[in-house]
């Protein structure tokens, strides 16, 4: 196994967007991922903590509708909903990492979420365009924290540098937590596990609702698509098999295909229904996925081919192994110009809104 360690209706009025806009410019704060060590071949790796978001039951984030983008100093101002504000988190070359608190009414599980919209969002160009959402989850607990927003993984400014040279869609990315706590023996899986918060229906259904509510995005699956690393892979293989309404496409880099953690205990019935070495022979997917594998950890390859040849249609794998790579987020961030490009030709570009 292998391892990095009743939604409100409510439009914002035009003031009280310029208002939300000024106090974010004047938000310095600084944030970012933490980062893990990996587990591999059933060593233990080092974990990173942060204070994770606690769970609330019965709660709910306020979401408006798509509002029309108010425009000030001729830059369009993204909308968002009164208790699903964002502050930033911190600057990228390619524009503010954002970060909030989404409360999820059908999982009642409260969490952090990084969101970063890609420059030709707030063009005026683009002001009626809903744009592809890729979220992505990270290696390790990721317990407040996603390594996806930390400059060691760059995506923010490889995604820009790709749309300017044709290459790749301009994506809304959608950074989630995925754990509460930094217990490596008792993570969520990012499953709806029994007795624990409902971590895959936030994830799967609270998520996507809360970014269909507060931005301009392509509707349908089409262009929704979910990646992530060692745990992040997991986490994106499983989902994307477990609703391929919400997803059509996905990319686990070097991940594993178990579910492991020790809350599953008393719950096999359950577990096997998070299995994604179950879910991916089933058929019952309409999914693509590229699957990868670094070529300088046999374990690794071994596992990950494994994995690719149950899959069964519609669900669609290719396997791509990196030659001489190493299960280490320095390798994972090479892989990224390319796996961009794999999901700009599986998933449908900015379209009208």
């Amino acid at each position: 196994m292998l391892r990095q360690s009743s939604r409100s209706r409510a439009v914002l009025t035009g003031a009280a967007v310029l208002a939300l806009a000024a106090s974010l410019a004047a938000c310095g704060s600084s944030g970012g991922g933490k980062e893990d060590g990996a587990k591999a071949a059933g060593t233990p790796g080092a974990s990173g903590t942060a204070a994770g978001g606690p769970t609330a039951a019965g709660a709910a984030t306020a979401a408006p509708a798509n509002a029309e983008p108010a425009v000030a100093s001729g830059k369009v101002l993204m909308p968002t909903g009164p208790n699903a504000a964002l502050t930033k988190a911190r600057d990228t070359a390619a524009g503010p990492i954002m970060v909030t608190t989404v409360t999820g009414a059908k999982s009642g599980v409260s969490g952090k979420v990084w969101v970063w919209l890609p420059p030709e969002y707030n063009d005026p160009k683009y002001a009626k365009t809903g744009f592809p959402v890729l979220t992505l989850f990270a290696g390790g607990q990721s317990n407040g924290y996603n390594t996806w927003t930390d400059n060691q993984l760059p995506i923010q400014e490889d995604n820009e540098a790709l749309v300017k040279a044709g290459k790749a869609h301009p994506f809304i990315m959608i950074m989630p937590v995925q754990n509460f706590n930094s217990d490596e023996h008792n993570a969520l899986d990012c499953s709806d596990i029994p007795g624990q918060p409902k971590m895959g229906t936030w994830m799967a259904q609270d998520i996507p609702d809360f970014v269909r509510a507060n931005f301009r995005t392509v509707k349908g699956r089409d262009g929704w698509g979910v990646m992530g690393a060692s745990t992040g892979g997991f986490c994106s293989a499983k989902l994307a098999l477990q609703h391929p309404d919400v997803y059509k496409a996905a990319v686990p880099i070097d991940g594993y295909y178990v579910p492991d953690s020790g809350l599953w205990k008393g719950h096999e019935a359950e577990r096997q229904a998070n299995n994604p070495d179950v879910l991916v022979a089933q058929g019952k997917a309409d999914v693509k996925m590229l699957v990868t594998a670094g070529g300088a950890n046999p374990y690794e390859t071994k596992l990950v081919k494994a994995w690719v040849a149950k899959a069964a249609p519609p669900a669609s794998l290719e396997y791509y192994e990196q030659p001489g790579g190493k299960h280490l987020t320095s390798d994972f961030k090479k892989m990224i110009p390319d796996t961009l490009q794999w999901l700009t030709k599986n998933l449908a570009g900015p379209a009208a809104d």
